[in-house]
């Protein structure tokens, strides 16, 4: 057992003490058996909220309703949440009620697969009811029983299966991808913010390829926003090897390839700040098509952007990218952006003893451009010089 469960014993331990069962549960045991690092510890308990509450100094009822108490521990916060069973499920995606039950084993077999279906107690054996153990090994994803009933229960429990493909490499078993294939247009049913949020994360796997690769195979794209008829271009997609670093760049790379703009955008509801930077990379892509194509005017545009714009015109093109030369070239431009400027419009204002009007923001740009590509250096004092003499060409300053 590792030191993050080590910590989170007290937990357990307390609540045996009180005479109730409790286990590690969920993503945190998945990957403590897979080796991978592992995110946050949840309890399952046959304690019901309101004795969790008594019993610990320290609770906030996040979801207290489904059984879900935070508990907090040395300055570390646990989810503990009562065993659970749930009743007929309402516009495939949550259940109408939720009765606590005092088995494990109730509680295990509602969860999605059977790789999340696994307890731990705290001397670190193994409860695994569902063989998720065995689809560990075999790198395979596999319903909790019946794939159909689970995919009707909660459809967006299909797009976990991909996510889970793209985080883990792992594939899908013949009966769940059949019931992909089969159940896929229950999608349509579920709000597209919580699509986008498990579109997100596997855009942001190392087995990405796979993932869309599949997302293809068993026709789900099509009935994700704006994608029924981009099967060509998640094919495509698909054969990118390089796998994005942050969301910007995973969502400009595939904006860029399956031909998004603004409004598509808009209608996966992803933020109008995320959306500006997408744009932004979008624009770029569209110039930037090769090494040389990184003019002077290009990295001053686009230099926060490098990593994101090179990395994806890289992948697109089959090249290799040269992030660190081109963020180097874009520290030793003589400015990075226009703030960097050694005078500003009430410099100007005062200087040439005129009215503001669009001459000003013209005479800025200028002064930029002239500063960017070396024609003047950037101190107030020969900024002001060159902008008498920008505004006295007919003397042949």
């Amino acid at each position: 057992m590792n030191e993050q469960f080590r910590q989170a014993l007290s937990v357990i331990e307390t609540l045996k003490r009180h005479g109730h069962e409790a286990y590690f549960v969920g993503g945190a045991v998945r990957d403590y058996l897979l080796q991978r690092p592992i995110g946050d510890i949840d309890i399952a308990t046959s304690a019901h909220p309101q004795e969790v509450m008594a019993i610990f100094p320290r609770t906030v009822p996040v979801g207290i309703a489904h059984g879900t108490v935070m508990v907090i521990e040395r300055g570390i916060s646990y989810e503990v949440t009562t065993f659970r069973k749930e009743g007929r499920y309402e516009d495939y995606r949550r259940p109408k009620d939720v009765t606590f039950v005092r088995s494990l084993n109730e509680d295990l077999q509602r969860r999605d697969f059977t790789m999340n279906a696994i307890a731990m107690n705290e001397y670190g054996e193994i409860i695994d009811p569902f063989g998720g153990v065995e689809a560990l090994k075999q790198r395979i994803i596999e319903t909790v029983g019946d794939a159909a009933e689970r995919f009707n229960e909660d459809a967006l429990r299909m797009m976990r299966a991909l996510r889970f493909v793209s985080q883990l490499g792992f594939s899908l078993s013949p009966k769940t991808k059949q019931a992909i294939i089969q159940y896929g247009h229950l999608l349509q049913h579920i709000a597209v913010e919580r699509i986008a949020v498990e579109f997100e994360k596997l855009l942001l796997g190392p087995f990405v390829s796979k993932a869309i690769a599949l997302l293809v195979e068993t026709n789900l794209f099509a009935y994700l926003p704006e994608l029924a008829t981009k099967k060509e271009e998640l094919i495509k997609l698909s054969s990118y090897s390089l796998v994005p670093v942050d969301r910007i760049e995973a969502w400009a790379r595939f904006a860029f390839v399956v031909h998004f703009h603004r409004e598509q955008l808009k209608n996966w509801k992803l933020s109008n700040h995320l959306i500006r930077d997408i744009l932004i990379c979008l624009k770029a892509l569209e110039h930037i098509r090769s090494l040389t194509d990184w003019t002077i005017d290009a990295l001053y545009e686009y230099g926060p952007y490098i990593p994101h714009i090179e990395r994806i015109r890289a992948a697109v093109y089959d090249d290799k990218p040269s992030v660190h030369s081109l963020l180097k070239q874009w520290e030793m431009l003589p400015i990075r952006n226009r703030k960097e400027l050694a005078i500003n419009g009430h410099d100007l204002l005062i200087l040439l003893r005129k009215k503001g009007g669009p001459w000003l923001s013209e005479m800025i740009e200028n002064i930029e451009r002239a500063v960017l590509h070396r024609q003047v250096e950037n101190e107030k004092e020969k900024l002001k010089e060159w902008a008498m003499c920008n505004q006295k060409r007919e003397n042949n300053c």
